[in-house]
């Protein structure tokens, strides 16, 4: 569905009247109906009000897009209205909203709406094609404009036939939480192409889903493939191309030279039953992580929203008192009860079982999925916790892929019971026996001995393990360093040990809100697009989403990396020396008031991180050439 197709000049305002947000909802409403598009508007408007009171729709840079998919709707639309002196839309940046596009679907409908949305989002970011809606004279320039940004995206997207000569790459981005560094490879990676006039179509696999899906004409035509990925994606449909294995911050860090190398076909040729074939075998063992690390990362990628949503829950209960909880205790509460029950209780209890049953599963495919999750079940009952669900998932996932194998032998005629027996009932039972009789016991005494050390270690190493902590959140901001600090906090949070996580947390949310402070203090040394990011990184930093902070570490690695560990570094070693314990291993500014401690140091110890990282960046960094007039915007 081609925006074009549902916005109309009858669904088009070039000068709202409007000066609240309820305001020019009412106004935009009156539009549809009024052209036919709705036939219950105040049903429409409940709709479009529940959407709003789950977030707004002003995402920034003066744009809002309210929507609702609803029967109140007749036929699918989209309303525009444009305001000069724009109207307060609660938007997410907190500037006025000057562009407004409300869009209509009716229930039952497919998911085009949802399409149409992804596309206005990524055409509106462009701030030359918002020009041209802001300056537009009549509804036809309006229409114009959208119309030619559709038709060159789908020029780069689909080439036609006079370009089909260009050799055709294809590429496929993903990260383990599907937030950051999923779309910043795929933009850095399309950026690069179109620069070296290099057809180019990306897949993004983050956290919404999988967008731009490649075809099996794409793959078919494709002279290459790119897969900067640090979790498992398909890769079975690649089979006989060309396929360049890397991690996903290299797409973002080294999108020519990948696209280069596509190029040249210089990458093994994928075979489905895992072996490559190239002549550089070493070549192409070393372009990209190893297998180790992307099996971990499919599994705590797949665990983290237990993690998240049970450790929230259990911190929330400590609200009520830290035994709240407990019946016996005088302090006890039945929601304090409830919700320790659904957070530990249940989304926690899964948190290893699941670990173990999708690194199992990045190994050996689907059937390595039920022994994994066996296995980590049995490593959580039997006291081995997190360490143990890790050991319980690459276990049992070459176990399977060993059954494989051992059985690859047997006639053709028994090759459908295979997945449904032999390799569930082998693959559970072997994993069991060896996590019963020889993981179990020795991996629960290294955890007992594990928290006996870190509760038995003195200020100073308490402020010098903070110290390590938040200085490796910043190192690599997302990778393999950030994470194997994350994967160690959510570790020591399961054996009940809360403060090494509230270091972890703090040294994480430092380098966003350090170079987002540092654009505001120091604006000579950063360039508009920077200084402009920098606003972001206030909400991504506040989030603990450390990844806001790639760009700046990409453009300038001498200067900012150092800037951002030595203020992580800080901030994680403040955090023990106040004392600080955290129960939820995520949730950034919105889980301070529930750790064990003082909030108000914890926050103290965060800001001052920040404030070392603004300042060593800024006077690190050297000043950008950039006229007076963009300097003072």
């Amino acid at each position: 569905m081609k925006i074009t197709d549902v916005l109309t000049k009858d669904t088009i305002l070039l000068n709202l009247q409007s000066q609240s947000k309820e305001a020019v909802i009412d106004e935009l409403i009156e539009k549809l109906y009024t052209a036919g598009k709705l036939n219950d508007k105040e049903a429409y408007k409940e709709a479009i009000l529940a959407r709003e009171s789950q977030s707004t729709t002003g995402i920034g840079e003066g744009i809002a897009i309210p929507h609702a998919k609803t029967n109140a709707v007749s036929e699918p639309a989209i309303a525009f209205g444009r305001s000069t002196d724009g109207i307060d839309y609660e938007s997410l940046d907190g500037q006025n909203a000057h562009l407004f596009f409300m869009i209509a679907a009716y229930e039952g409908a497919n998911n085009d709406h949802l399409a149409t949305l992804s596309r206005l989002s990524s055409f509106l970011m462009d701030p030359n094609f918002r020009k041209s809606l802001e300056s537009a004279a009549t509804e036809k320039e309006i229409l114009d404009a959208i119309d030619t940004k559709e038709k060159e995206i789908e020029k780069e997207e689909n080439p036609t036939s006079s370009a089909s000569s260009k050799q055709k790459i294809l590429a496929v981005t993903a990260c383990p939480t599907g937030i950051a560094h999923t779309y910043m490879a795929a933009d850095a990676l399309k950026a690069k192409a179109k620069e070296m006039d290099v057809h180019l179509k990306v897949e993004t696999n983050g956290s919404s889903g999988i967008k731009n899906a490649l075809t099996k004409k794409d793959i078919d035509e494709a002279h290459a493939i790119i897969v900067a990925a640090d979790k498992q994606v398909e890769m079975e449909r690649f089979n006989g191309k060309h396929v360049i294995q890397v991690p996903v911050a290299q797409g973002i860090r080294k999108p020519q030279q990948l696209i280069q190398q596509a190029l040249d076909q210089d990458a093994p040729v994928y075979k489905s039953n895992g072996e490559t074939t190239n002549v550089d075998e070493k070549k192409a063992a070393s372009s990209g992580r190893s297998g180790f690390y992307k099996h971990l990362m499919s599994g705590v990628s797949n665990m983290l929203p237990f993690v998240v949503g049970g450790g929230i829950l259990i911190a929330i209960s400590f609200i009520f008192g830290i035994n709240a909880a407990d019946p016996k205790d005088p302090s006890y509460h039945p929601i304090a009860e409830a919700l320790s029950t659904i957070g530990g209780g249940n989304a926690f209890a899964l948190m290893i079982p699941v670990l173990a049953g999708f690194i199992a599963m990045s190994i050996a495919d689907r059937p390595g999925f039920a022994p994994g999750m066996v296995g980590g079940f049995m490593a959580a009952s039997g006291g081995a916790g997190f360490l143990g669900g890790l050991i319980a998932g690459f276990l049992a996932g070459y176990l399977v892929l060993g059954l494989k194998k051992l059985f690859s032998s047997l006639p053709q005629s028994l090759e459908g019971i295979k997945p449904v027996l032999l390799y569930p009932l082998f693959g559970i039972l072997f994993t069991g026996l060896i996590m019963m009789f020889i993981v179990i016991e020795p991996v629960k005494a290294l955890n007992d001995a594990l928290t006996l050390w870190l509760k038995g270690m003195g200020t100073g190493n308490l402020v010098f393990l903070g110290l390590i902590l938040g200085g490796m959140m910043a190192v690599d901001m997302g990778g393999p360093i950030n994470k194997a600090a994350f994967t160690f906090g959510i570790a020591m949070i399961d054996a009940g040990n809360f403060a090494p996580h509230a270091a972890i947390m703090a040294g994480g949310m430092v380098p966003p809100l350090g170079l987002a402070l540092s654009t505001t203090l120091f604006k000579k040394k950063y360039t508009k697009a920077e200084r402009e990011a920098g606003k972001t990184n206030y909400i991504m930093g506040a989030s603990f989403i450390t990844e806001g902070a790639i760009p700046f570490a990409a453009a300038d690695p001498g200067r900012v990396i150092p800037a951002a560990v030595i203020g992580s570094a800080v901030a994680g070693a403040l955090s023990m020396v106040f004392g600080i314990g955290l129960p939820a291993p995520h949730g950034g500014a919105f889980v301070i008031p529930i750790v064990n401690g003082n909030p108000l140091l914890y926050v103290l110890a965060i800001l001052i991180g920040s404030v070392v990282t603004a300042f060593i960046a800024g006077i690190l960094k050297k000043e950008v050439q950039e006229d007076k007039k963009e300097l003072a915007a």
